[in-house]
């Protein structure tokens, strides 16, 4: 279940309560008079099934709520009530495979922001990378991979790209892009500074490094892994299981080809830092690619399942077709 909490001008709230009592998967309609004080008005509290959700929220915002008040949405662990199980029995559909896209592009829009904060997660992630191929441990990779933000942007695209939406899609990115830039350049001078600490060496760079090799030699199972992964941590993010982006983060080397790339580029050793690339480039296109294909599927079964299941069912004021 979802909690939605608004703020609504007095003159407008019978039509806003009108909505949610004709809407399909809704419960719990409570009516605060005058309490809100900026904007001023009424709070309106209600829970709606999940699988309602989307189409609900988009009603409100059709009839304007998020320009003269505010719609809140709340994730709801644990509702224990006769009446919330009957309105999520009632919403056609199942929650699971409910994509909320106002959520979603909320969600990469704020992961794909460009900061400090997610430039400075990206470069200890590399450096981290760097340690770890110079060391050839695996362990240190996938510590590197796990603490890497950069599937936020990767999302933002696919989204972006799914949702139309032209700024979101140069935003992410920027975010990309530019973090990715800045972090190589961190990492190279990084890896110029445990040079002359003497704690890494051109001969560690040149070794065979049976465990890290990969990350400079890319070839099609490392894009279909990458493919693979980005189906998972698109489903992940629109089924509020942020839980298997850290399985998602571990199984793409997009961090550690990046750390290669530009280690292998402070010793002057092109052949890898151009494979490196390689297999940078083929992570970030199975991920955006996989995650823009699962979208659209989500969207179109969704809609599919929804159509079938409304018949003779009353379906939700304001949905979208």
């Amino acid at each position: 279940m979802l909690h939605l909490r608004l703020i609504v001008p007095a003159d407008r709230t019978d039509e806003v309560t009108g909505l949610l009592e004709r809407t399909v998967g809704t419960a719990h309609l409570a009516v605060l008079p005058g309490v809100a004080r900026d904007p001023v008005g009424d709070v309106v509290l209600c829970d709606v099934a999940r699988e309602a959700g989307d189409e609900l929220i988009g009603a409100l915002r059709r009839l304007g709520v998020d320009k003269y008040g505010a719609i809140t949405v709340e994730n709801m662990d644990l509702t224990l009530s006769a009446r919330a199980d009957l309105a999520e029995e009632e919403a056609p559909g199942e929650g699971a495979d409910a994509v909320l896209w106002e959520e979603l592009t909320d969600v990469t829009h704020e992961d794909s922001t460009f900061s400090v904060t997610y430039v400075a997660f990206l470069a200890v992630a590399t450096m981290l990378a760097a340690c770890g191929v110079m060391l050839d441990n695996a362990i240190l990779i996938v510590g590197a991979m796990a603490v890497g933000p950069e599937f936020g942007p990767l999302a933002g695209i696919s989204t972006a790209l799914v949702q139309r939406a032209p700024r979101l899609v140069g935003r992410s990115l920027w975010a990309l892009i530019g973090g990715f830039a800045a972090a190589m350049v961190v990492t190279a001078g990084f890896a110029w500074l445990m040079d002359a600490f003497g704690l890494f060496d051109e001969a560690m760079i040149e070794a065979a490094r049976p465990n890290t090799a990969f990350v400079w030699q890319p070839d099609w199972l490392s894009f279909v892994v990458a493919f693979l992964a980005g189906i998972a941590g698109t489903l992940s993010l629109t089924s509020a299981k942020s839980g298997a982006l850290i399985g998602v983060a571990i199984s793409v080397t997009t961090v550690p080809a990046a750390a290669n790339a530009a280690v292998a580029f402070s010793y002057g050793d092109y052949s890898q830092m151009t494979g490196s690339i390689q297999q940078l480039l083929a992570n970030l296109g199975g991920i955006v690619l996989a995650g823009t294909l699962t979208l659209l599927a989500q969207k179109a079964l969704w809609h599919t399942a929804r159509r079938r299941q409304r018949a003779g069912t009353k379906a939700p004021v304001g949905a979208d077709a």
